[in-house]
Parts: structure tokens; sequence; C-alpha cells
């Protein structure tokens, strides 16, 4: 029987606030830093490894660590949530994006459904409506085939779908997987979608309408913009447009739209880019095929982050080490570094996932906690990084855990010889010489030009970004969120705190406001 304890109440965590602190300047340093990268090191799925040597761990610490994963019963809460608890204790909800990819466990039902059939079988739902696209049996009113899909989504339907296809846009142009072009309207800001309209051929675009509820406000705003340029135009948006959207919301089953694929209340929006959220234009942007290798990735890491031993469970190491730099070494943030222009919108999609997840102050029954939880997270693509924020990293007051994520070759396998070295070396050595330079610094009697080093930080290396290889990713992070609210005795799975701001909005619109609210509204020309 699973405990749901506070972190603070557990012995192994008492225990790990008694060790000694690790010196990465001298750890790092000669031979003894080649053995910890030999040895601080954890498979993960697609041929990639979780490297933590530039942590600020030792043997000792890993073994305590390991303890207090055994004690705070990560595995099993896992394989509890996998095989279909109520997890989401806010909203006494099942947990099921995992089901998305693979069956880790047993048959999970709910609401009189086998929810694994129910998600293959819209994925084979969008499998086919995207090979009809393809292949120009649906068609717009003169005829003409579709070039371009454009998602409308907020939060969860817009971060992980388009960070995901960012990173696999040149890829499927190299392999001859690219279909239609994927762009995405998000912001209730007009020039958003005005943008957006104004760099497509609206006749020849399927617009994917994505809300739960059918409610969302903003999404159904935006919607409303693109039918009012598409009637513009003169075209009937009920041939350009198909929802994703729950069964019971007014979206499904309505004449407005080429077709409706569905969701569910077991997947959170944040992780949601496995499930017909990210299913459907990615399948119609790159072909279903490629889609289905994304989700065998994170369907691999999955089965990983189900092992029980945490060195050779890349996940749960990563989320007991932040922990351990959040609640012990008293690190405030942590900065998501992706040595890769594909994922440059990456470190956005984990700041939702993580900061909506575990930016909580309150335990699982409503009682208030006093430890920190989760991190602030923010990051960019490097080298760019390093021209912009990094001068904080290296000299800042506050020491912010790294996280790099690199690859030995690029996506486009195109690169030119410059100076004796191509411009992927070029990449891959800056984000060596960043880890070396983080943990080490460098002693000059200029203090201006002195570097404390013993920065920590944790790389994950491939061999090229690929399909597998995103997904694999996408459920390294989002398994390690998971982890770390299980560590918090958090619910990961509710956002609360994305609700009064709707709320008080509404009022605004409605003008029902007094005080300070009326005159910001009235400043604001509302």
């Amino acid at each position: 029987m699973n405990q749901w304890k506070n972190l603070n109440e557990l012995t192994s965590y008492q225990k790990l606030g008694q060790n000694g602190r690790v010196d990465l300047t001298c750890a790092m340093a000669g031979e003894e830093g080649t053995v910890r990268v030999k040895k601080y090191n954890a498979p993960m799925a697609a041929g990639m490894t979780y490297y933590y040597a530039a942590k600020q761990v030792d043997d000792a610490i890993l073994k305590d660590l390991c303890a207090l994963a055994e004690e705070a019963q990560l595995a099993s809460k896992f394989e509890e949530l996998y095989n279909g608890a109520v997890i989401n204790t806010g909203e006494k909800r099942l947990v099921l994006h995992h089901l998305t990819r693979g069956q880790l466990g047993g048959a999970v039902n709910a609401d009189g459904t086998d929810k694994r059939a129910f998600y293959t079988e819209q994925q084979r739902k969008i499998a086919a409506f995207a090979k009809k696209v393809h292949d120009g049996e649906i068609v717009n009113e003169k005829g003409e085939a579709f070039t371009t899909v454009v998602q409308i989504g907020i939060g969860g339907s817009d971060l992980g779908p388009r960070a995901m296809y960012l990173a696999l846009e040149n890829w499927a142009k190299k392999n001859g997987c690219f279909k239609m072009e994927a762009k995405f309207i998000s912001n209730v800001d007009p020039d958003d979608a005005a943008g957006v309209l104004g760099t497509i051929d609206p006749s020849r675009t399927i617009f994917i309408l994505v809300s739960k509820s059918g409610t969302t406000l903003e999404t159904l705003t935006n919607e409303s913009f693109v039918k009012e340029a598409l009637k513009n135009a003169g075209l009937d948006a009920s041939k350009h447009m198909i929802a994703v959207t729950s069964e019971t919301s007014p979206l499904a089953g309505n004449s407005d739209y080429l077709a409706a694929f569905f969701m569910d209340d077991f997947i959170g929006g944040r992780f949601s880019s496995t499930s017909s959220v990210g299913g459907a234009v990615l399948s119609l942007a790159f072909g279903p095929e490629v889609f289905d290798r994304f989700l065998r990735g994170a369907a691999e890491e999955d089965k990983l982050a189900a092992g029980k031993d945490p060195m050779t469970n890349a996940a749960m190491l990563d989320a007991l080490i932040g922990v351990y730099e959040r609640n012990v070494l008293g690190y405030p943030a942590t900065a998501v570094l992706p040595y890769s222009q594909a994922l440059s919108r990456f470190p956005a999609h984990l700041q939702q996932m993580d900061m909506e997840s575990n930016g909580k102050s309150v335990n699982r029954r409503g009682e208030a906690v006093d430890y920190p939880t989760g991190p602030i997270i923010f990051g960019e693509p490097g080298t760019n990084g390093q021209h912009s924020f990094y001068q904080l990293l290296h000299q800042g007051t506050d020491i912010i855990p790294l996280q790099f994520i690199g690859f030995n070759e690029n996506q486009a396998g195109m690169d030119v010889t410059i100076q004796g070295s191509t411009s992927q070396q070029k990449l891959s050595a800056n984000v060596a010489a960043q880890i070396m330079a983080f943990a080490c610094g460098k002693q000059d009697e200029n203090r201006n030009k002195h570097f404390a080093g013993n920065r920590p930080s944790s790389i994950i290396i491939g061999k090229q970004l690929t399909p597998e290889a995103l997904g694999a990713l996408l459920s390294h992070f989002e398994n390690k969120v998971m982890f770390q609210g299980f560590l918090w005795n958090l619910n990961s799975f509710d956002q609360e705190g994305v609700q009064l701001g709707k709320i008080l909005a509404k009022r605004v619109l409605a003008h029902e406001t007094d005080g300070a609210l009326n005159t910001f509204s009235e400043l604001l020309g509302i």
C-alpha cells in the first residue's frame, strides 16, 4: 500500500541533508573528471544517454538518493498511476497520458471504456484522415489539395504540439516525410491570428480547433476570427476545419467540422502531445508513420522509467538529483539548454509542463508544505543562450543547475568546414566547453574575470534528433516531473493556478468590476 508523505517526513530525506557537498571544481578536473563521466550515466531510449557527472553528487549521495526513492515508493506509485489509480486527487481523475503510446500495466477501464483501445482508435482515425488528405481524397471546394495545416489552441494544445512540429520539421524535409506546413494560432491577441492568416492560402488550409471542453474562450475567439476570414474569402469554413475535443463537448458531431477526433479528461493539456492533440497536426504535417515512430520512442522511454533501480532509470535519477538541488542545496531554478535549433521551443513546453505541474504550495491533501517545490524553468537553444543569459549563469549570485541536450549529428545533413572544423563540431565544442566552464570555473586575480565554478549540469546526448529520440526526450521530462511531484507529495496533474485570472477576465468583459480592477480595465480601453 503506497503512503503519500511529505518530503520532510521521510527519514532518508533527513539523512540526505547530512552529506558533505561535492566540489565540482575538483571532482571534474583531470583524470577524476574522466572517471566520473564514464561512471555517472544512465541509458535512455532511442540510443540516448543521460550523463550527470557534472552534478554535485558522489557515491554516498547517490546511495542516499536511491534510499529516498525506495522510501518515497516512486516505482510503485508510477505503477499505481499507469494501472489506472485516481492519482489526480484535485479533480478525482486517472492520469493516462502514458496509455496513448503503450500499455505499461494491465488494462485500464474508465467511463465503461478500455482506454488504451480508445486512444489507439483515435490514432487510427487520424491516420486514415491524414492519408485521405495526402492522397487527394479530401480536397477543398475547387478540388485542390490542402497544403497547410493550422492548429488553433492554447496552453498544452499549442506549446507541446508546436515544439514537436518544429523539432521534426527539418528532419522530415530531409527524409522525404514532409507533407504539409504547420502553423499555430494560440494568443487571443488578434495580431497572432492575423499574422498567421497573412502567410497562408486559406483556401488550401485545414484548421484544427483544439478544445477539450469546446468552451475555451481564447480558442473559440480565434476560431471565430478564422471563420470570419474564411467567409470573407468566399470559403465554407465547414470544409476547412476539424476538431479535437471530448466526446461530450458541443464540437463533437457538429456539422461545422469535416471530422472530430477525441481526447478525454484523463490527459492534461501539458501531457497531450502524444494524444489526438498532437496526433492530428503531426500526422497531417509528417504522415502518421512519423507520428507512430514518435510514440514508439516515448513508449520505450516509459518502460525504462518503470524500472525500480534509480541508477538505470534516467527519469527517476534526474528527478532525485533535481530534488536534492532544490531542497538540500537550495537552488531556485533550472535552465534547459538544448544545443539543437530544432528544439527551439522545447524549453517553453517544459516550462509549462514543469511549472504548471509542480508549482504548488499545498500537498495532495490540501495542506501547506513548508519546503520548496517546483523550480523556475527557463531556457533557450545554444549557442544563442550563451550570448544572452549565460553571464548570470556563470557569474551571478544564484547558482542555477543546467540541463543540456546535444546530438552528434544535425538533421539537415548539410554543413560547411571553416577553420578546420564543421558547424556541427563548433556547436558540440561549445556545449562541451560550457559544461566544464560551469563546473571548474577559472581562477583570476582580476575579480571581474574570475569564475567560481561549482555550477552543476547534466547532459542528454544522442546521435540525431529523430522522431524516436524526440519521443524519448518528451517521456523523460514528463516522467521526471511526475517523480518530483511524488517526492514533494503534490498533485502534479491539476492546474487551479490558471483559473482565477480567467474568472476575473470574464468579470471585466461583462463590466462587472469595481476598484482597481475597473481602473485597470478602463486604462486598457475595455
